[in-house]
């Protein structure tokens, strides 16, 4: 169930409007305010109510995943780029960009360094790898006119690409070279120019907290942060420590002091908001915690997003569902899938749980929810 404001909307139609014609009721028989003077009354009292995942997030789920048609043609599922990718890192921008196709996006594409292309295309043949971004230590011995060049030439390569995607996740894999996070900043940008959605995890949160006007106020950019990335950017926007106590308020003050960002905070139950209303998914999901879950989320997150933007798009926000912000419902189907592929892969694996065993399970958990036929 989503909260706004403290005011309940459920995606469970009929059983709210037959609660809303007693209270009705009620409040006539009394002779008391009506059902608006009441609501505002909640709206003032209450901060924010949180509701659990469960039911709801399956109901999103299902709303938003496209049927397979014959009739679509390849690029209509979705086309994710992942920007991330160094010669340290190269897992990471793996499992974000398997994960996008696994789930049924149609193209995915890993935007790295040189170091890491080859190792990448070595992990599978189905994902589209450019090795365009560079690292200080390729380029030390260039001036900074050379680098300005450099810079320009990276930024021109990928737009090339950029109109072609549907979301962008930014961050797996990325690292913390000052010359990589120049260059990625550019990419981001140019992308917030071009409205192109993006999901900033791992590394790119290192960049945004640092720097937050590349997102602040982005209503298409989600932030997907753990519990030590989080930690960072209350301290950075917030100006305190994390308020445990008060996990709701905190969050929804976060994020519209972001302008409005969406965040995903990860934890027991991952917690979302975009400045309006705060949802939380609380489906149980594994007591594995192996790396590289963030980055299925980030991907996952990606396609759901812009599932999501489509279904809105098509229903003219004809119902509950539609009438929500698309990053929220992004993240949603995108926590509810990771949780239940993650059950579903430690069931059978049990300690010896891996980051690419849950990757195998995506498919089956979706299927589950949304038969193909």
């Amino acid at each position: 169930m989503f909260v706004k404001h403290g005011v309940n909307s459920g995606f469970s139609s009929l059983a709210s409007s037959a609660v809303l014609r007693r209270q009705q009721f009620l409040i006539r028989s009394l002779g008391g305010h009506s059902v608006s003077d009441i609501t505002h009354q909640k709206k003032r009292m209450e901060a924010v109510k949180c509701s659990s995942g469960g039911a709801d997030a399956e109901c999103v789920l299902r709303a938003i995943t496209p049927s397979l048609d014959p009739k679509r043609h390849k690029g209509q599922a979705g086309k994710i780029a992942v920007i991330g990718g160094c010669r340290e890192y190269t897992g990471a921008p793996y499992f974000a960009a398997i994960s996008a196709l696994k789930i049924g996006a149609d193209l995915s594409h890993v935007f790295c360094t040189q170091g890491a292309a080859t190792v990448i295309k070595s992990y599978s043949p189905e994902l589209i790898v450019h090795p365009i971004l560079e690292e200080s230590y390729s380029i030390s011995d260039v001036d900074e006119e050379g680098r300005r060049q450099i810079t320009k030439k990276i930024l021109s390569e990928f737009d090339k690409w950029m109109e072609r995607f549907d979301c962008l996740v930014i961050g797996p894999g990325l690292g913390r070279d000052p010359f990589l996070l120049e260059c990625v900043s550019k990419i981001m940008t140019h992308a917030r120019e071009s409205n192109v959605p993006m999901v900033v995890d791992g590394d790119g949160l290192f960049l945004v907290t640092n720097c937050i006007e590349l997102v602040s106020g982005y209503h298409l950019a989600v932030l997907t942060p753990n519990v030590n990335e989080y930690k960072r950017l209350v301290q950075k926007v917030l100006g305190g420590d994390v308020d445990d106590q008060n996990t709701h308020e905190e969050l929804l003050s976060l994020s519209k002091q972001i302008g409005g960002v969406t965040i995903l905070r990860k934890g027991k139950s991952d917690l979302i908001s975009d400045g309006e209303i705060v949802q939380s998914v609380s489906i149980y999901g594994s007591p594995r915690r192996c790396g590289g879950q963030g980055d299925i989320l980030s991907g996952s997150v990606a396609v759901f997003l812009s599932w999501a933007r489509q279904h809105i798009s098509a229903t003219e926000r004809e119902s509950t569902i539609s009438r929500t912000n698309p990053t929220v419902l992004g993240c949603i189907a995108g926590s509810a899938l990771l949780r239940k592929a993650a059950a579903l892969a430690f069931e059978h694996k049990k300690r010896s749980t891996l980051t690419t065993d849950i990757i195998e399970h995506l498919g089956q958990s979706l299927e589950a929810l949304c038969p193909a036929s």
